[in-house]
């Protein structure tokens, strides 16, 4: 079996398809990742993980909230990779699920350690964004408008970085 592949175009998502002619969504079946995107922003909202003074409270050790829900997540990450990778299991398309082996790199301290920073001064890291947003906290914009300028750079700057 050849494996085709077709580039992604800014209106569609294609997906690499294991026979000749790659599966694209458009248009319509689109709406899921909009409607599971805000389902999504809906649970951030009730848990109080778009809470700025959760997010503070977590950095100054004086709740547990916040660590039981990012430890939850590990954990349910950890489960869910384990069984795809025993059990052989495939995308909805029938393609094998590739899950790389990652190197340890020091650029990944420095970089876990600024974002840690962000996230504590602005109580917003890149997963609430939009919920935050969503929910009227239009300051958060600024914190937007702020990753999207980090993220800019190091695009611009990753191959004269020490990685």
């Amino acid at each position: 079996m050849k494996v085709a592949e077709k580039e992604n175009p800014s209106k569609n998502i294609s997906y690499t398809t294991l026979d000749k002619k790659p599966y694209e969504e458009k248009g319509l079946e689109l709406l899921k990742y909009l409607i599971l995107g805000v389902l999504f922003g809906i649970v951030f909202v009730k848990a109080e993980i778009i809470s700025w003074f959760r997010i503070q409270e977590m950095f100054r050790l004086q709740s547990f909230h916040m660590y039981g829900v990012i430890g939850s997540a590990v954990v349910v990450g950890i489960i869910s990779v384990q069984i795809i990778k025993r059990f052989n299991i495939k995308t909805i398309h029938g393609e094998p699920i590739n899950i790389p082996n990652k190197e340890f790199r020091k650029g990944q301290i420095i970089g876990g350690f600024i974002f840690g920073l962000g996230w504590a001064l602005t109580g917003a890291c890149p997963g609430p964004l939009f919920a935050q947003i969503g929910s009227g906290y239009t300051v958060i914009l600024v914190t937007l408008i702020s990753a999207l300028a980090g993220t800019w750079v190091y695009g611009r700057f990753a191959n004269k970085l020490p990685n």
